[in-house]
Parts: structure tokens; C-alpha cells; sequence
């Protein structure tokens, strides 16, 4: 039988002239749907664009607030003098304040550790001498890792050190000071700020170098050192320079030697321990920003660049100049590789002189 239905001429046609079969979309549908799919991948692409782009904006906005800048010692000394001048220009620069903070005590651990605890955002920057280095052998419960809780950002400048005697020890060079230590051995003595710091460090070197035994006397400060040499009660001391050149120009303290190879701007005519045959005998106190580890690699990029710009300002090598400082400047990378060798040189005098903690 045949069923008459008078729609069918016309799906069929319908069908002939669209290709829509019975379960196929109408050409309105499809229309609205390729539509639809544009819209999803426009606004696909506009969230890739927005999750790629904001970490680029955010850190081309770096700094956007104020830098901390941890000195683990007290104000008024050398360390403390650098790190001012350093966050006075970043701050002219960067269009943030970078605020000194003072965090002495425990020979520079703990503001060291309040470093390694702080946020890893570029934010916090801590200031680093050799005394860093030298706690991660002679300190055996640090309260941080020395290796992997920091990152190394640049190191800033280097302050010479000078061995100098009081007025009444009869030498006036490091060949008569030698000969009369190896004629009396241990009875010539030099003092030091602590008993196991870089002082100690210091006098264990020239020591070795010297082939001569003296004897250390420990301090609790660096004025009661200087009181104790001026009054002769103290022999040598082998330590900074800026400290002991006015009691110099006063007659009180005699100058020997410079370790190294550069005589000091402020005693030309003192010679170098290089020149008088003792060229192993090269130490320096050193300065250097860290920060916490962690902190990426675009951030600390900028930060070393913006420390070796200070660096080289020329108001600036002018006023460490005054402090017998000058510019001793490492990136990231080289500073870090600087860390590691005097960490192991540090260590060996250590074990070879059998230091032990305070």
C-alpha cells in the first residue's frame, strides 16, 4: 500500500537542496554555532594572553614597595657605614625606600637568619663579611643552612687590612718583627675582637706564613683592642686599617705591613707583605649583599646590576675611599663560586689551628 503524505515532496526537496538529513543542524544552527565557538576561542585567548603577560608586567613593576636591608651589626662601624651609603643611592634610583635594619648579635648570626626566614620576593637583602663564611665551620648548630638557605646577589666592596705594632716594640719592618717573634716564641701577642672570629683567623694566616708562634689575646670590642695597643699591653694587631690610622699620624702605632698587593691610599709608604716576600699572606675583609634563597633569577639580576651601579658612582668610591674601602664588585654567579673558596680556605685554617667555637 501507498501513503499519501503531502509533506513529502517537500522534505525531500528540502533535503536535495541542503544536504540536511533528518538529524543534520539547519543552516541557522550551524551558524550559531560556529559563532559560539568563536567567541570561546577569543576569549580563550585573551586568558592565555592575560596568564602570560601578568608575571612580565609584575616584574617589570619590581620594586613596588620598600627594600629591607639587614645589617647584622651594630650602627656606627664600617658595615654599617657601607650599607647606608649603598640603600641612600638605590633608594634616589629605584623609586623605593631601602630601609637599613640593624640586627646585631651572635656574630652576625642572627640577623643573617632573619634573612634566610624572609620571603624570597626580592624584598629583604642582608649584609654579608667574611664572619659568614667563616660560622659556617666554627659554629656547629647555625640556625640556618649556610649553602642552601641564601642567594648569593653581588659582593659591594673590600677594606684592606694593616699589621701594625704598638710604639714600643722595637721594630719598625716586618723583617725585624719576624727575626724578634723567632727569637721569643709566644711571647709577642696580638689582640682580637672575640676569640674565634676573623681576627684570630687572621693572626692563625700570618702565623703559618711567617713560620712564628704568637699569642692571641681576645676583646669583647674593637675600642677596648685599640685602648690596649695605643697603652702597649697589646703588641701587633693585624685588622682593619681605618681604625688605627689616626693613633699612626699620632706616633702611638707603628705600621709594618699591608697583606695583598696594593698599598693603602691613606700609608703609601707602607709596603705590601707581596713585596717583602710574602705574597700568600693575602686577606681582605669583604662586603656582600645576599638574600633568601629562592628569590628568581630576573629579580637578582636587577639587584646585582643596581649594586654595581652604586658601586661605581663616583661620590661614592670617594667616601669608602676615606674608610680605606674600595669597590669589590661580583654578580650573582661570581660571588657565589668568591662564597664557596673562602668558606673552604676559612675551613682549613680552622682544622689546621684546631679553632674551636666561643
Amino acid at each position: 500500500p501507498c501513503r499519501d503524505d503531502g509533506n513529502a515532496g517537500l522534505q525531500g526537496g528540502l533535503s536535495r537542496r541542503t544536504g540536511r538529513g533528518p538529524n543534520r543542524p539547519s543552516l541557522f544552527e550551524m551558524g550559531n554555532h560556529m559563532k559560539k565557538i568563536r567567541v570561546f576561542a577569543a576569549a580563550l585567548t585573551a586568558m592565555l594572553s592575560v596568564t602570560w603577560v601578568a608575571p612580565a608586567l609584575a616584574q617589570a613593576a619590581y620594586p613596588s614597595k620598600p627594600i629591607r636591608f639587614i645589617v647584622p651589626y651594630p650602627p656606627g662601624g664600617a658595615n654599617d657605614t657601607l650599607a647606608r651609603l649603598v640603600a641612600q643611592k638605590m633608594t634616589e634610583n629605584v623609586g623605593q625606600q631601602v630601609i637599613v635594619d640593624n640586627r646585631p648579635g651572635a656574630s652576625g648570626v642572627i640577623g643573617l637568619d632573619a634573612v634566610a626566614k624572609a620571603p624570597a620576593d626580592g624584598y629583604t637583602l642582608g649584609l654579608a663579611i667574611n664572619t659568614f663564611v667563616i660560622n659556617a665551620s666554627i659554629m656547629p648548630k647555625l640556625p640556618y643552612d649556610t649553602d642552601k638557605d641564601f642567594t648569593p646577589v653581588a659582593s659591594l666592596a673590600s677594606s684592606a687590612f694593616l699589621m701594625a705594632v704598638n710604639s714600643k716594640v722595637p721594630v719598625n719592618d716586618l723583617k725585624g718583627f719576624v727575626a724578634l717573634a723567632r727569637q721569643k716564641p709566644g711571647s709577642l701577642n696580638y689582640g682580637t675582637v672575640g676569640s674565634a672570629g676573623i681576627g684570630r683567623l687572621v693572626g692563625e694566616m700570618f702565623s703559618m706564613n711567617a713560620d712564628v708562634q704568637v699569642t692571641q689575646i681576645p676583646f669583647k670590642g674593637s675600642a677596648q683592642l685599640l685602648t690596649s695597643l695605643v697603652s702597649g699591653d697589646v703588641d701587633f694587631v693585624i685588622d682593619t686599617a681605618n681604625v688605627y690610622l689616626p693613633h699612626i699620624a699620632e706616633g702611638k702605632v707603628r705600621p709594618i705591613a699591608v697583606p695583598g698587593d696594593k698599598r693603602l691610599v691613606g700609608l703609601p709608604d707602607v709596603p705590601t707583605f707581596a713585596e717583602l716576600g710574602m705574597p700568600k699572606f693575602d686577606v681582605r675583609m669583604w662586603f656582600g649583599a645576599l638574600a633568601p634563597a629562592g628569590v628568581s633569577p630576573e629579580i637578582v639580576k636587577k639587584l646585582s646590576a643596581e649594586l654595581a651601579r652604586v658601586m661605581a658612582l663616583p661620590d661614592v668610591q670617594t667616601r669608602l675611599a676615606q674608610m680605606e674601602i674600595r669597590p669589590f664588585v661580583q654578580d650573582s654567579a661570581q660571588f657565589g663560586a668568591f662564597l664557596k673558596a673562602e668558606m673552604a680556605k676559612y675551613a682549613e685554617i680552622i682544622k689546621t689551628a684546631n679553632i674551636k667555637p666561643e
